[in-house]
């Protein structure tokens, strides 16, 4: 997309953002997702809620946080609860929308790990583990991904299982128990991919602009599926990209000025 008048990355979270209704209630993840998120508050759903797993329940920061205990949450939220509270009480509760996470990689049924590449006993790369994604990946209404695609980070079968999505594909989900419908969009900087209704493999169904679905497939570890009626992604319109970027212009001043 190097002759677009926006990057590749604009254009994954703009088309992440736009997921979100006015009235989300989104647990947020650190990173692209809290990018996603908080566009979509400062455009089209400024009524979402905005929740991070330290306890901050309506955060609305003017700039991208660095981690969910920055005090940019705090200072703006509506109220702050512990986070057994946001677990318990919200996440449990079922009064999560949508869970919006990141992920080192993905494998073509949905499955996150953000835990080790290799072997877990003697890893290449430790990942930063967990946290609270496992647990927002079962319980919450619904999931969206977004992250960079490659055939390094979309594996056909993830090295380790950090976040259930549909695990082993069909109706896994419904078999154990698990309320939430899992992931349901997928949103990286070629496309969005979105689980088949019956194998509940991931299916490309939008190419971003300038994006052909070769370069998503060569992207992909395993022979990635297309949708019949595969779609061209919207390109960014001038106010959605203008409120992206000065949420990245504010951030990167705030954290000149902190030195």
């Amino acid at each position: 997309m190097s002759d677009q008048p926006f990057s590749a990355d604009e254009m994954m979270t703009v088309a992440a953002a736009r997921l979100i209704d006015n009235g989300t209630v989104c647990f947020v993840g650190i990173g692209l997702p809290s990018a996603a998120a908080n566009l979509a508050r400062a455009s089209h759903a400024p009524d979402a809620v905005l929740i991070y797993e330290s306890g901050t329940i309506g955060a609305k920061p003017a700039v991208l946080p660095l981690s969910i205990g920055d005090s940019e949450l705090a200072e703006t939220a509506d109220f702050v609860v512990s986070t057994s509270e946001v677990f318990r009480y919200w996440l449990q509760g079922g009064r999560i929308t949508v869970g919006f996470l990141g992920a080192a990689q993905i494998d073509r049924f949905g499955n996150i790990n953000t835990t080790v590449i290799g072997d877990y006993a003697a890893p290449k790369v430790r990942l930063p583990g967990a946290g609270g994604a496992p647990e927002i990946a079962s319980l919450a209404g619904q999931v969206f991904v977004i992250m960079r695609q490659s055939k390094r980070a979309f594996v056909e079968t993830v090295e380790f299982v950090t976040s259930a999505g549909h695990l082993t594909g069909g109706d896994w989900r419904e078999r154990e128990g698990l309320p939430g419908r899992g992931p349901t969009t997928v949103i990286t900087d070629l496309g969005i991919l979105e689980p088949h209704p019956e194998s509940r493999e991931l299916t490309l169904t939008h190419t971003h602009p300038g994006v052909a679905v070769e370069d998503v497939q060569a992207a992909a570890g395993w022979p990635l599926a297309i949708a019949g009626d595969l779609s061209e992604t919207p390109a960014p319109s001038e106010g959605e990209l203008a409120a992206l970027r000065g949420l990245h212009a504010r951030t990167a001043a705030a954290r000149a000025l902190a030195g």
